[in-house]
């Protein structure tokens, strides 16, 4: 499947079967990954077979189960951290989804495991995206009416409208969307609305944009 079917198709889920990932599978993502780190100075980490993250009593809360391979989102402190991460980060989601496997992503209810994976000194741990084959492919998530993060000086071309679509089948915290995207020309302006992740979900949030939209009919105000 392409990009955009994956979009569609992706959905979270907390509960995967004891299957491991194939080797070929593994070298695909780890490609993927180095490619990330590769234009975005992050030190994202594909980390599989390692069952304790999510063997806890906060994953337990959190419904997961079966977790045994994730992305570990790290990179170096500072404001846009956040953002790249989910930009990134929701790149694999899909690199992942068109393979076949599913994904969520896991923001505090999951075990640190020091010895899966490298934090440099000046790095962070942002986040983690439990990887795997899933149980079920999760359910859609409610999404807002398209006004209710979309603005525009009063054109709307098709492209904005598809890329606001795409922006809108996201995944954010709590499922709560609270980004504006605003139109004035050929420039849209991404907005984070206020609250926890919501940084992180603006990074997700324009990497749909940009798929649905297409990179070469708008430029980032």
């Amino acid at each position: 499947m392409d990009l955009m079917e994956a979009m569609k198709v992706r959905h979270s889920v907390r509960q995967y079967k004891s299957k491991a990932l194939e080797e070929e599978t593994i070298a695909v993502l780890q490609k993927q990954v180095d490619a990330c780190n590769r234009e975005s100075g992050l030190h994202i980490q594909l980390v599989t077979n390692e069952p304790k993250a999510f063997d806890g009593t906060m994953a337990h809360y959190g419904k997961f189960s079966g977790v045994t391979n994730y992305f570990a989102l790290i990179g170096k402190k500072g404001p846009e951290l956040e953002e790249k991460c989910g930009y990134y980060g929701e790149r694999l989601v899909l690199t992942a989804q068109q393979m076949g496997l599913n994904t969520c992503w896991v923001a505090l209810t999951y075990s640190k495991i020091k010895s899966a994976f490298k934090v440099d000194s000046g790095e962070k741990l942002c986040v983690v995206i439990a990887l795997g084959y899933g149980e079920t492919q999760g359910v859609p998530h409610k999404s807002k009416p398209y006004h209710a993060v979309a603005k525009t000086d009063g054109s709307n071309p098709d492209w904005f409208q598809k890329g606001v679509d795409a922006a809108l089948l996201a995944p954010t915290a709590m499922n709560q969307q609270k980004f504006l995207l605003t139109l004035t020309g050929d420039r849209v302006f991404a907005k984070a609305g206020t609250g926890f992740y919501t940084k992180l979900d603006l990074g997700i949030v324009k990497y749909h944009f940009e798929l649905g939209a297409g990179k070469e009919n708008f430029q980032w105000e």
